[in-house]
């Protein structure tokens, strides 16, 4: 945090799905680690989420789904970050994946997929080594 600002992380829940358990006690880990944490709730669209990550300046948007809807919504929200000139807003998944829809995400520009037992120590860690606030120097690592 050269800068002195906090990494600030959208956590979100893209399309149907509607269990966020796992988001929210990833989302409260989060702020537990000292990042800045907005969480949306359920229910969102790609437009939606990106539209509150460029209102929010955030530095990363995590991902949680459920539902199978991630081969359109993970695009998506991807294509809409460059649409807005936002594609240094990192992204990564967590939720139930089919391993070989995994490639397909990272292509898309997904930065990271976090599996279901994924230890949030794990998480934490990786997003320290790999996502820094707006204006800091450090390069985001893929």
């Amino acid at each position: 945090m050269a800068n002195g600002r906090k990494i600030r992380i959208l956590v979100a829940k893209p399309g149907l799905d509607g269990h966020d358990r796992g988001a929210r006690v990833v989302a409260r880990a989060f702020r537990d680690a000292g990042f800045e944490v907005i969480y949306t709730g359920c229910h969102q669209t790609p437009e939606q989420i990106v539209s509150t990550a460029l209102q929010e300046d955030v530095d990363l948007i995590g991902l949680s789904i459920l539902s199978g809807a991630h081969r359109y919504s993970f695009p998506r929200i991807m294509e809409l970050l460059r649409e807005n000139n936002a594609a240094d807003i990192a992204v990564v998944g967590g939720g139930i994946f089919p391993l070989e829809d995994i490639p397909m995400l990272k292509e898309c520009g997904i930065k990271e997929i976090f599996e279901p037992g994924a230890k949030l120590g794990d998480i934490i860690e990786w997003v320290g080594k790999n996502i820094s606030a707006h204006g800091d120097a450090a390069p985001l690592s893929s």
